[in-house]
């Protein structure tokens, strides 16, 4: 799994930011205000949720929301409202400002995490997935920002970033879900096992055992009941609810190899979304 230290965290932090600004610098006004498989945002949009996270975690004001933004069609609940008052308040600006707000924010918070220690990253803060610590909140950072720089090379067809630390944290975070995915959602029955193969770029073998709850385990103790491989983008994308597993079955992102039973298998690929 990818390092959760202090130190590596803020290195995956700078990692994926500093991708987010390098292909800021290439994006077209046509880019822009191109269509992402994050629904009902465009480019633009990727970046004002970035900005609005953000800067919450340095504490500054949100701005004044003109209206319940949770009567869009594409929002699901209070946070994803919260989000759209950033995407709103951002609309009106230009990508040229939006891009030079975006690295001012992030230097503040490059300067921000510098300050910090490990003790400091230990101590118990709310994150998006309930109380824990700082740690786990950074945890999810890597995994939102990176997840929505994916978004934006996905719309504008723009491969890249898919390898490396904050890509390995990205996809640490799906496998903390794991159990929850193939146990709840997906409703593997008790006693059995399903594997998740992962062939890259991020290469990872998840196991889940299925008891009175089911549980990532490093191995399993009988052989899969299951077996589902596919490349870490159909994974990440399935996970984010980015790509319907239909086309995935039929070979989009590389496709998925169901061994064991295929049934079961398609159950938790049906099942993998677990984002907000």
């Amino acid at each position: 799994m990818a390092d959760s230290t202090r130190d590596a965290l803020v290195a995956q932090l700078h990692d994926v930011w500093d991708s987010l600004i390098e292909l800021g610098t290439t994006l077209t006004d046509s880019d822009w205000a191109t269509p992402t498989p994050c629904p009902g945002w465009p480019v633009a949009a990727q970046y004002a949720h970035m900005i609005g996270t953000e800067s919450m975690l340095l504490q500054r004001p949100n701005p004044e929301s003109d209206g319940d933004k949770t009567e869009k069609d594409h929002v699901r609940n209070q946070i994803g409202g919260f989000n759209e008052v950033w995407v709103d308040h951002l609309a009106g600006k230009s990508r040229t400002e939006v891009l030079e707000v975006f690295a001012e924010v992030i230097g503040a918070r490059k300067e921000a995490l510098a300050a910090m220690t490990e003790d400091d990253f230990s101590a118990p803060s709310w994150t998006p997935v309930g109380q824990a610590d700082y740690r786990r909140f950074m945890q999810i950072r890597v995994f939102d920002c990176w997840v929505h720089e994916q978004d934006i090379r996905d719309g504008i067809g723009r491969v890249g970033h898919e390898s490396g630390p904050a890509a390995e944290q990205a996809v640490d975070e799906i496998a903390r879900a794991a159990g929850y995915l193939v146990g709840k959602k997906a409703g593997v029955p008790a006693g059995s096992g399903v594997s998740i193969v992962l062939t890259g770029p991020v290469e990872r073998h998840i196991n889940v055992e299925v008891g009175e709850r089911a549980k990532v385990v490093d191995a399993l103790s009988t052989d899969p009941t299951a077996t589902i491989t596919l490349s870490s983008t159909a994974f990440t994308r399935l996970a984010c609810g980015r790509i319907d597993p239909a086309q995935v079955e039929d070979g989009a992102l590389g496709g998925v190899r169901l061994t064991g039973d295929e049934d079961l298998g398609q159950r938790v690929v049906a099942n993998l979304a677990f984002t907000i």
